[in-house]
């Protein structure tokens, strides 16, 4: 029983490995969390637990910054993949990168793409749309709008069409 929960343990901690390494940029403990969870690889208490155990093995590390830790894998973490990587199946390998491809579209989509609103008074909302591409503002519109209603319109029609709209934007603002 116990070479059987040992196995587990290190299989647990090769999918995380794994999962860091694959995503090749730092990740909240939420992202990795809501990925883990979401597709049942591992059930919380115990991830919370490996992911503690392998930054005490200096596996991975963590750093702080306005209160949300984020965990990158070491070097000395991705050797440790890499020797070890065959152990993991080939079925879960597969399964593995194709949530890693999926939920790499959705963060990169909502880090993007951004749209808030703040209420100046009872009839002036500023409604804020930007897109960010490689760290590159690619466009920041502050709209200055009447409702409630039309800033939530606005920004949840950006959150869906930027690309489009700002394609649109910048082919109105060059045609002759």
């Amino acid at each position: 029983m116990l070479v059987n929960n040992t196995k587990e343990l290190a299989h647990h901690k090769l999918i995380l490995l794994y999962i860091l390494d694959r995503f090749s940029t730092p990740l909240t403990n939420t992202q990795i969390t809501q990925f883990v969870m979401e597709k049942d690889y591992m059930n919380y208490f115990s991830f919370q637990q490996f992911l503690g155990d392998l930054v005490k093995t200096k596996m991975i590390e963590h750093s702080k910054s306005n209160n949300t830790f984020f965990y990158l894998i070491t070097e000395k973490g991705s050797k440790t993949l890499h020797y070890f990587k065959n152990r993991l199946s080939n079925e879960l390998i597969e399964k593995l990168e194709e949530d890693i491809v999926s939920k790499k579209q959705i963060w990169l989509k909502e880090t993007q793409v951004s749209s808030h609103y703040t209420k100046k008074n009872d009839n002036e909302y500023i409604v804020d749309l930007k897109v960010v591409e490689n760290e590159i503002t690619l466009i920041d519109l502050q709209l200055n709008v009447v409702s409630n209603k039309q800033a939530k319109q606005i920004c949840e029609k950006w959150k869906n069409e930027a690309p489009t709209l700002y394609g649109a934007i910048i082919n109105l603002l060059i045609q002759t």
